[in-house]
């Protein structure tokens, strides 16, 4: 096993806090009983479950009860759809999204598709960005729910979701934004931004990996995506996963409390990232719109590989990916950075690197310099 010099992949997932471990470990141990029980020795767990939603809620200016805990995003984003097509299956069936989501809405449309669903992806411009004007002519008659990320993955573009929100209320259709980017490193408030359901993950944002949450707003019409036990007040079935639920709570808590000192600092540490690389003679773009997810740089350099950046770094101890996680043993250009129109001559050599709280000015440095001397070295 190699010993990683610098983790720059914080897109996939994050370190989990020590204070989050710390909140976790009575649960496996001590407070082992079964929430739902009623017996006296069930109490406690059920208060940690109770004090974790009430902890989340209010991090994103929700209700507790509009709170319902699940395996992750993709659980999250599919309940999301699935929900809503089979409450208002009577309404319609039509959703609009983008061409820039994240494959758990992508694969969910495709296969509410092949059961007759009918799906509207909208492009973005150059930058990522989702025009509500361009989502707005999307809408037909049936249209019963939009999906628009808040964050992207890739290419960490912020969507202005307010307006997006807007536009599917002035046409009595309910809106759901994947979050999962966002969550816990830029200020999300579901009122004032009018999201009717929002996906998160906590493993995004230093929590434990395996649980993630769904915000669904009181009055929206929605059905249950798994059948069994009445957990979640009907809505989600089966035991809930009370240490990792506390963990979560934690470590957001812990996120959004520093929120503002940590995206000074992912700045700066990108922005020395940047600059290293400007005042070296590669050719290369950074994707993406001005107004980013602090610490994710999508860069791409003209007539490179990702791949071999990817495996030259590795073997160096530094962890970077070339795109979405999920896509990491794919070599064919991503589907964001076809959306987005990028030139193959770039898009083969792309790579993103997502910094996080942990990472310094001097490691920006480094990753950098590693970049233009692999680069650099290539055969002509």
């Amino acid at each position: 096993m190699v010993n990683i010099m610098i983790y720059l992949d914080n897109a996939a997932t994050t370190k989990v806090y020590e204070e989050a471990v710390e909140a976790m470990l009575p649960y496996f141990n001590n407070i082992y009983s079964n929430p739902s029980e009623i017996y006296a020795f069930a109490t406690d767990a059920r208060k940690a479950v109770n004090k974790a939603r009430k902890q989340i809620a209010g991090v994103i200016n929700a209700s507790p009860e509009d709170i319902y805990f699940t395996s992750g995003g993709t659980e999250s984003d599919n309940w999301a759809l699935f929900g809503i097509l089979d409450a208002y299956k009577n309404k319609g069936r039509h959703i609009i999204t983008s061409g820039i989501e994240h494959h758990a809405i992508l694969n969910s449309c495709a296969r509410h598709e092949k059961n007759g669903v009918s799906v509207t992806y909208v492009s973005p411009d150059e930058n990522g960005i989702i025009s509500p004007e361009t989502i707005e002519k999307a809408i037909k008659n049936d249209t019963v729910l939009i999906s628009i990320m808040a964050a992207n993955n890739e290419i960490g573009t912020i969507q202005n979701i307010k307006k997006i929100s807007e536009v599917a209320h002035r046409h009595n259709i309910i809106f759901h934004t994947d979050a999962v980017q966002a969550v816990g490193h830029i200020p999300i408030d579901v009122n004032s931004l009018g999201i009717d359901m929002l996906s998160a993950s906590a493993h995004k944002f230093n929590g434990p990996k395996g649980i993630g949450f769904i915000f669904i707003k009181s009055g929206t019409s929605h059905h249950p995506f798994m059948d069994g036990g009445a957990q979640e007040s009907g809505m989600r079935a089966g035991t809930e996963n009370v240490a990792s639920i506390v963990g979560m709570a934690t470590a957001l808590k812990k996120n959004c409390h520093e929120m503002k000192q940590n995206q000074e600092n992912l700045l700066q540490i990108a922005q020395k990232f940047l600059n290293v690389l400007s005042n070296s003679k590669l050719d290369f773009v950074r994707n993406g719109d001005v107004d980013h997810i602090p610490g994710n740089v999508s860069i791409s350099f003209r007539n490179a590989s990702g791949e071999m950046l990817l495996h030259r770094l590795d073997l160096m101890g530094i962890c970077i990916s070339t795109g979405s996680a999920c896509d990491s043993k794919s070599i064919q250009t991503s589907h964001v950075l076809k959306a987005i129109h990028l030139s193959d001559e770039y898009a083969r050599g792309t790579i993103r690197v997502s910094f996080g709280k942990q990472n310094t000015l001097d490691e920006a440095t480094t990753i950098a310099n590693a970049i233009i001397k692999i680069l650099n070295s290539r055969t002509v």
